[in-house]
């Protein structure tokens, strides 16, 4: 894989967890919206279960499976690009 794409990709996500963070951190004690999002989850960190042949989290071979979805803040998860593409609230055939 590019080195480019994993740097891309870490920075993506590491943008997401401090925004959440921030958000948390003005907000209300109101429990934060999430979404589930398709193909961004890395290999061992998806959140739950997706499709045939997985058990629940952390069940993922492979980074970006489009069957896979990991919880992002509602709102984000079509803005999130990955080097397959972006993430997605469908699931997608690997």
């Amino acid at each position: 894989m590019n080195t480019r794409h994993l740097v891309s990709a870490a920075f993506t996500l590491a943008a997401l967890v401090s925004g959440a963070a921030q958000a948390q951190s003005n907000a209300t004690p109101a429990k934060t919206s999430v979404e589930k999002c398709f193909g961004v989850a890395l290999a061992g960190q998806n959140d739950c279960k997706a499709g045939a042949g997985t058990t629940c989290a952390a069940s993922q071979k492979t980074d970006y499976d489009g069957a896979h979805w990991k919880n992002v803040p509602a709102g984000t998860c079509t803005s999130i690009k990955t080097p397959h593409g972006m993430g997605s609230l469908t699931p997608s055939a690997s």
